[in-house]
C-alpha cells in the first residue's frame, strides 16, 4: 500500500454525500451531471488529482486524453507541463468551467474540450497518455467497455492510468445496492489487454484523505492501475 495522500475538494459532488446521488428515472446522464454541477459555483479544488501527479509527473509531454475532466484540474496541470490535452466530460456545465479555468491559467490554447457520453461516443485519435480518474457513475454505466476503449486509444509506447475508488467511504451510508468497486486486479483483467502487447506498471490500493460532508478530514481507499502499451 502506498503512503497516504491528500486531496481535498471544495465540495465533492459525487463522493462526500452521506447518501450517494443517483439519477431519477427518465433523467439523462447529461441532465443529471449538469444538475449536480449547477448545485455549486465550484465543485472541485482546481488542483490535479494526486495520483495523476504522482504517476504522470515523470512522463515526457505529448498528446493526452482526460476522460471525465470535470472542472479541468487535471487537464490544466497537464497543459502546464507541456501536454496537448483533449479533455472530455458528459457535463457541458463542467466543460464551460474547465475552459474558463484553463484560460485563467494561460493554457487555454493547449486544451481541446469535447462533450461525450462515453456510453455512446468517444474521442477519436491516439494518445501518449489516457487518464481516467474516478470515472464512476451510480446510474447505468458500461465502465469496463469504456475503459477497454480507453486502452485502444493509447498509442504505442503510451500509458493508460485508471484511478478509482476501492469501496464506499466510511461516512456514506447506506451504500447504493448493486454497485461494485473493482479491485486493481479486476480492473487489469477487465481491460482484456492482448498478451505480450502491454506491461502492467502499477496495480494497487492506496489511502487518501478526503473531506467529509461536515468538513472534517476522513480516510478512504482508492486504487490505481497504470499500464503501458509496448512500442
Amino acid at each position: 500500500m502506498r503512503p497516504r495522500e491528500t486531496e481535498v475538494p471544495v465540495s465533492d459532488h459525487a463522493h462526500t454525500h452521506t447518501q450517494p446521488p443517483t439519477p431519477e428515472p427518465g433523467v439523462t446522464g447529461e441532465e443529471f451531471w449538469d444538475g449536480r454541477y449547477r448545485e455549486n459555483d465550484r465543485i472541485w479544488s482546481g488542483e490535479a488529482n494526486a495520483a495523476l501527479v504522482r504517476e504522470a509527473g515523470d512522463l515526457a509531454p505529448g498528446l493526452a486524453l482526460d476522460l471525465g475532466c470535470g472542472e479541468g484540474g487535471d487537464a490544466v496541470w497537464l497543459a502546464r507541463r507541456g501536454w496537448r490535452v483533449t479533455a472530455t466530460d458528459i457535463s457541458g456545465v463542467a466543460l464551460e468551467r474547465a475552459a474558463s479555468h484553463a484560460a485563467d491559467a494561460g493554457v487555454g490554447d493547449r486544451v481541446e474540450w469535447q462533450r461525450h457520453d462515453f456510453a455512446h461516443s468517444f474521442p477519436a485519435g491516439e494518445y501518449d497518455l489516457v487518464s481516467a480518474c474516478f470515472l464512476h457513475s451510480y446510474g447505468e454505466f458500461p465502465r469496463e467497455r469504456i475503459l477497454r476503449r480507453a486502452a485502444a486509444a493509447v498509442a504505442p509506447g503510451g500509458v493508460l492510468l485508471i484511478v478509482g475508488h476501492a469501496g464506499w467511504a466510511p461516512w456514506q451510508e447506506p451504500p447504493v445496492e448493486g454497485v461494485h468497486f473493482p479491485t486493481p486486479a479486476e480492473v487489469v483483467a477487465d481491460l482484456e489487454l492482448p498478451e505480450g502487447a502491454w506491461e502492467v506498471l502499477l496495480a494497487e490500493e492506496h489511502e487518501r484523505v478526503q473531506n467529509r460532508p461536515d468538513g472534517r478530514p476522513g480516510t478512504r481507499l482508492d486504487n490505481a492501475v497504470k499500464v503501458r502499451r509496448l512500442p
